[in-house]
This record gives C-alpha cells, sequence and structure tokens, in this order.
C-alpha cells in the first residue's frame, strides 16, 4: 500500500495474527499504559486470530482502521497505526500508534502519520483528525508536531490508565484544509 525507507504500510490482514502476537509480547512494557486492550487481545496466538478478525471486519465497515508497519526485506513488526473513533457524520478520526523497541527514534511513525494522513483524507474522506497524548510522552507529542498538527486544550481526566489515576491528556488536531 504505502511504501517508504524500507518499510511498508498495510491494513492489518489474517496473516498478520502470529506476527501481532509476538510484537505484543516482546513490546508488552512499553505497550501495557496506552495499549492495554490491544495487549490484553493478543497474548497468545489464538487472542491475536480473533482480533485481528476482528479488526479486518472494523476496516471493511469503515468503523476503524487498523494499519501495519513491517520491514519490507524481512517482514519484521515494527509498529501498529490505528485510524479509530471514526465520526463519519463529523467527518474526523484519531490517530493511535505503538512501534517496538528495535525501531524507535527512527521517525518511522511520523513518516506513517504523515501518509496516513492523506490516506485518511483522501480516502476515507475524513476532514479533521486527531491525536490525544500524555504531556510526557514527549516522543509522540513529536509525531504531532512534525505532521503539522496542532494543540487545541488539555482534556481533563481523559484517559485512565490500569491500576493509575485518570490522566490528563494533550488534543492536538489537524485539519485537511491545513496541509
Amino acid at each position: 500500500m504505502i511504501q517508504f525507507d524500507g518499510f511498508e504500510i498495510n491494513p492489518i490482514h489474517s496473516g498478520d495474527a502470529w506476527k501481532l502476537c509476538d510484537f505484543m509480547v516482546v513490546n508488552e512494557d512499553r505497550l501495557k499504559r496506552y495499549f492495554p486492550k490491544t495487549l490484553e487481545q493478543n497474548l497468545n496466538p489464538t487472542l491475536s486470530q480473533f482480533f485481528v478478525e476482528k479488526k479486518v471486519k472494523a476496516f471493511e465497515t469503515k468503523s476503524e482502521f487498523l494499519f501495519t508497519l513491517k520491514k519490507s526485506e524481512t517482514r519484521e513488526l515494527a509498529g501498529l497505526i490505528y485510524i479509530k473513533e471514526i465520526d463519519l457524520d463529523n467527518k474526523q478520526g484519531e490517530f493511535a500508534y505503538c512501534i517496538g523497541y528495535p525501531f524507535e527514534g527512527q521517525g518511522l511513525t511520523s513518516k506513517s502519520i504523515e501518509a496516513l494522513s492523506q490516506y485518511a483524507f483522501e480516502t476515507i474522506g475524513l476532514n479533521r483528525l486527531q491525536i490525544i497524548v500524555h504531556k510526557d510522552n514527549i516522543p509522540s507529542v513529536k509525531v504531532a508536531k512534525k505532521n503539522a498538527f496542532k494543540w487545541q486544550n488539555t482534556l481533563k481526566n481523559e484517559y485512565t490508565p490500569p491500576g493509575e489515576q485518570p490522566l490528563d491528556m494533550e488534543l492536538y488536531e489537524l485539519y485537511k484544509n491545513e496541509r
């Protein structure tokens, strides 16, 4: 679908279950705070197969879009990018993304968000994209800013990580006509 720097972005498909399970287990420590639901649904290959089937259906019905970021040569799963919270009436959606330990700091997430923003505007027909991030997640804040998402406001008690108190989150937005 989308290729850059020896990596490719594709919609999730049925053959991704094993790779997804491996990715989740290897990156469990970094995913448990902000991706607890995805993590718990991918702790073994059987769960991952159910998860992937559900996400393929969501993609087909345009209720949520999950993409994989893979190294083209080895097919190694490097990251996941969601376009979620789709509201077709208001033509908006929200990005969520994670990158595996070996691939952090290479700009891959920023390049993926750039490519998938274009996809969201042109193919899905959205006009507004959001990134909701905790202010201390500096790499994620950088992804938003690097892709021209503008800070809108602080969302009080927006997200509660497992076993923690609610966190205030920062809302960044990008509009189609601002690209």
